[in-house]
């Protein structure tokens, strides 16, 4: 399961988690998540799916911390994280035989872009600290009847 990562991408978010363990089985076993390295000793697990990357850091572990601010839930406040997948509809069922609840069920959004818009098939779920995670297949492109300036 531990494998190693020479080009990672240019934005790697990391979440400090309560429970490692439990993040472990909701990212992993529910999302599709797999561990590419996991550091036991400092509670800190490095994740991909697909594309995107992810790190989870256990906040009472001995590891060094980046906070600014005493963390209290639900973490991650006034962020989502957006992420690609192949199949939207595939992980909205995980979900929802996990039990879990939608923040925003699933739907088709179209984003204006000047005179484009893109679209997505989309849902939101918290994981168990509170984070956003948006996931998406893209539904490709169409025209604006939006007037731009």
């Amino acid at each position: 399961m531990t494998k190693s990562l020479a080009d990672p991408p240019a934005l790697v978010p990391e979440l400090y988690v309560t429970d490692l363990n439990r993040s472990l089985g909701f990212y992993g076993d529910i999302l599709g998540f797999n561990v590419l390295f996991r550091r036991e000793a400092e509670g800190f697990a490095y994740l991909e799916r697909e594309s995107a990357h992810l790190m989870l850091e256990e906040l009472d572990s001995a590891s060094r911390k980046f906070m600014t601010a005493e963390m209290s839930p639900p973490f991650g406040r006034g962020v989502n994280l957006q992420i690609r997948v192949a199949d939207i509809d595939e992980l909205y069922q995980r979900v929802i035989s996990a039990g879990f609840e939608f923040v925003v069920d699933l739907e088709d959004r179209w984003y204006l872009q000047l005179e484009f818009e893109p679209g997505n098939r989309q849902f939101v779920v918290a994981d168990p600290d509170g984070y956003l995670l948006r996931f998406y297949s893209d539904l490709g492109t169409r025209a604006s009847n939006a007037v731009t300036e």
